[in-house]
């Protein structure tokens, strides 16, 4: 029990005492970021909420350090573990900084009367979010992802041994969102807390996880590491992706091809023919690419944004049948762009393929 510091046995949890997911078994250590992902209404935040005493679990139990948490007091549950949720706050008349100092709670006495030292961990937890600017300001005026940062703080000054964080990136722009997350990766190497949180985003999910679990349907139907997870097979299937792709190398989404035969030949390679696939599909033109090389940049964009491709094996100089089937290809298209300047050895015979564009006249 002691390896893990937050564990469930046989956890239920659901609504009104009827079950949503059943034996519901999580292992985390501390120095650990467990990340729950998985459709819309799968029961993740159901899951959080009943980890953190908000909702009343259904069946099962939860160890915190390895305690039994309904056994806890909730001053006890505080000083361990602190919680970012989505919901919104209204709370009347309170600064932004007077949210966060409400993370020192747990550590004053019966008046809730906070010290020196508590009012320096509420200035230093703002700072490290960049929210001093905006520390008088009223908390129901203030944007949601600068609500968001304060939410973060307050969890951050409570000082707690496991931060538990329902999309704590949904109301936050790029910048913050990678700021959030640093926060939280720097916590967890520099003062071994555990992360448990639910994310949408699957490229920062598979960037920043140690373990994911996967809720789908009544169940948890998959729990692992990233790299067991996050593979294009397996989250089309998790979230039923009919429309468009999922590139698990990339950790990206893919629009759907344009439909049609190609009209346009693209001679890409190392990365520069993908910007020029998305350009054609965003305009609906179907296209062919060619010849790339299986474990090339520009193949993962082009197999699922091109009509057709030509490929090659890795590490392998261009055959003259793949050569030839481009040839044909591109003679079928009415323009032909290149995107390569420099050809190597194994390229070679792309450079000829430039070289008979620019005879035809399709070269554009």
């Amino acid at each position: 029990m002691n390896e893990f510091y937050v564990q469930t046995e046989q956890m239920t949890v659901g609504y009104d005492g009827k079950p949503l997911i059943r034996n519901i078994e999580i292992r985390l250590k501390r120095g650990e970021i467990l990340t729950l992902i998985g459709p819309n209404g799968a029961g993740k935040s159901t899951i959080l909420k009943s980890m953190t005493k908000q909702l009343k679990l259904v069946g099962g139990t939860v160890y915190l350090g390895g305690e039994q948490m309904n056994r806890m007091s909730g001053k006890e549950v505080a000083k361990k573990l602190a919680v970012v949720m989505t919901e919104r706050l209204r709370p009347e008349l309170m600064t932004c900084e007077d949210i966060v100092a409400t993370g020192r709670y747990p550590y004053t006495g019966t008046l809730g009367i906070l010290s020196e030292r508590d009012w320096e961990k509420v200035h230093e937890a703002m700072a490290l979010v960049h929210a001093a600017d905006f520390k008088d300001r009223d908390f129901t005026a203030v944007s949601d992802g600068q609500r968001q940062r304060i939410l973060l703080a307050r969890a951050i000054c409570q000082e707690p041994e496991i931060i538990v964080l329902d999309e704590p990136t949904s109301f936050l722009d790029i910048r913050h969102k990678l700021e959030l997350l640093t926060i939280l990766k720097d916590m967890v190497v520099k003062k071994n807390t555990a992360v448990l949180m639910s994310l949408h985003e699957l490229d920062l999910a598979q960037k920043i996880s140690d373990s994911v679990i996967c809720v789908h349907g009544d169940q948890i139907e998959k729990y692992g590491t990233p790299e067991d997870i996050f593979t294009s097979e397996y989250i089309h299937h998790l979230y039923g992706i009919t429309a468009g792709s999922y590139n698990a190398s990339f950790g990206c989404l893919e629009m759907e091809p344009p439909k049609g035969k190609p009209d346009i030949f693209v001679i890409g390679g190392n990365g520069k023919g993908i910007p020029v696939y998305r350009k054609l599909q965003r305009a609906g033109i179907p296209f062919a690419a060619g010849v790339l090389h299986k474990n090339d940049l520009d193949h993962q964009v082009a197999k699922v944004l091109a009509a057709e491709v030509v490929e090659e094996e890795p590490f392998s100089v261009i055959s003259e049948e793949n050569f030839q089937k481009a040839k044909k290809l591109m003679e079928t298209c009415s323009r032909v762009i290149c995107c390569v300047d420099i050809f190597g050895p194994a390229n070679e015979k792309n450079r000829q393929l430039l070289e008979i564009a620019e005879a035809s006249g399709k070269l554009v």
